[in-house]
């Protein structure tokens, strides 16, 4: 049922009602989903199977599933670091003593 290149909707989450093609079967709880959707580990649970098969090989790149599928691929933007900044350490200010904290030390 769950197969390499079987289109599926996402019934469940994030990307719920968006469509993908599995792209690798990791056990029998667990596929690989790429497409509309994000591509990442999903439970077969959160899968509404539909009858299109598409030939994708197992482990394809997410253009190609995108190509497949009719869909427009936009590749993802890596993140860029930013550049730390070292802080000043903060300056530390003694508080003035209250008249009963003078008492205290008399």
């Amino acid at each position: 049922m769950f197969d390499v290149g079987r289109v599926c909707y996402k019934i469940a989450g994030r990307d719920a009602g968006k469509k993908g093609v599995i792209v690798e079967v990791l056990d029998v709880n667990y596929v690989v989903i790429d497409g509309a959707t994000r591509r990442r580990k999903c439970n077969v649970k959160h899968l509404e199977p539909t009858d299109q098969v598409i030939s994708v090989k197992h482990g394809s790149a997410s253009e190609d599933i995108a190509k497949a599928l009719g869909i427009p691929f936009t590749p993802k933007k890596a993140k860029q670091k930013k550049e730390q900044v070292k802080k000043a350490p903060k300056a530390t200010v003694k508080k003035a003593a209250t008249p009963a904290q003078k008492e205290k030390k008399a």
